[in-house]
């Protein structure tokens, strides 16, 4: 079993005001992102990639955006992504902490 308290998990700068932390198996990562930038007034662009997503909304509101639609989130909700599937999210508050769960790994967010 592997075990890791928030605060031991590498830490992955976005940039000065976004991190990301994770912790991921063969098949699946966990990774957990702190925004501090918000709120803003547009959304971040869209972006894909081949990964499938769920996300959970551990703090704050977000507006999430796929296929054309939008959806006001908050702390407790929850989205999916499929593959490839361009989408984005516009933060609603000064703070919010999302938990994205990928499969497979995205070696981008640890090399």
């Amino acid at each position: 079993m592997i075990a890791q308290k928030y605060h031991e998990l590498p830490v992955f700068e976005i940039n000065e005001e976004r991190e990301r932390r994770v912790i991921y198996t063969d098949h699946l990562m966990l990774a957990i992102i702190d925004f501090a930038d918000g709120p803003h007034t547009e959304p971040d662009p869209p972006h894909s990639h081949p990964h499938e997503q769920v996300t959970y909304i551990a703090e704050g509101e977000i507006l999430f955006i796929m296929d054309g639609q939008q959806m006001h989130l908050c702390q407790g909700d929850v989205f999916s992504v499929p593959s490839g599937k361009p989408h984005s999210i516009q933060l609603l508050t000064p703070r919010a902490r999302l938990v994205d769960c990928f499969t497979p790994i995205r070696e981008d967010f640890i090399g």
